[in-house]
């Protein structure tokens, strides 16, 4: 629990770093906040839930006004394998989504989203893998569908991988298929 712990103080602190670095008062007009409730489901018997925090920041509308950035942190909660004989990990996390609008629609506008994060896994040896490090990046790339008034909500599916880059000789990764509902405040 204690190690649990120090990884939930890491992963918060790198989140509130990196966005104080894009955070400054020029650009709080569109700024917002937003709360996400995630389905993950991988390979095998491997399924999960994952909470998360997002910050909106307008930072890059100077470079498109149609390119949108949040900055999101989740705690993750996987299990592997059958109800009486699984593998559990806890899992934070820290990642840019980036989207980009591909189809503005009447009740639903659509976007690309891709992300490169840091996570943090509490086990290194999870879902019959040994994944080297507890160190591990977080790759995300799917469609996400905005709705509701002032399109506030969001419908993602984006596939996830986990791996550490090589950084260890275990690098066999982790791959997730993963349903996502925000909503925007």
């Amino acid at each position: 629990m204690k190690y649990q712990v120090r990884l939930v103080t890491i992963a918060f602190s790198l989140f509130f770093f990196i966005s104080s670095i894009f955070y400054s008062t020029e650009s709080r007009a569109d700024v917002g906040q937003g709360a996400a409730i995630n389905y993950i489901h991988g390979e095998g018997e491997l399924d999960g839930i994952k909470l998360a925090y997002q910050v909106y920041l307008d930072t890059l509308h100077g470079i498109s006004p149609d390119l949108e950035l949040a900055l999101e942190t989740s705690v993750n909660f996987w299990r592997y394998g059958e109800q009486h004989k699984h593998d559990t990990d806890f899992v934070v996390a820290a990642s840019p989504i980036l989207r980009y609008p591909l189809f503005y629609g009447r009740w639903v506008d659509t976007y690309l989203e891709g992300g490169i994060g840091v996570a943090f896994l509490d086990n290194t040896y999870f879902a019959g893998k040994d994944v080297g490090l507890h160190f591990q990046f977080e790759d995300r790339i799917g469609l996400a569908f905005r709705f509701g008034g002032k399109r506030q909500q969001t419908l993602s599916l984006t596939y996830l991988h986990y791996s550490n880059a090589g950084i260890s000789k275990h690098n066999p990764g982790i791959d997730l298929l993963n349903l996502a509902y925000s909503w925007r405040f």
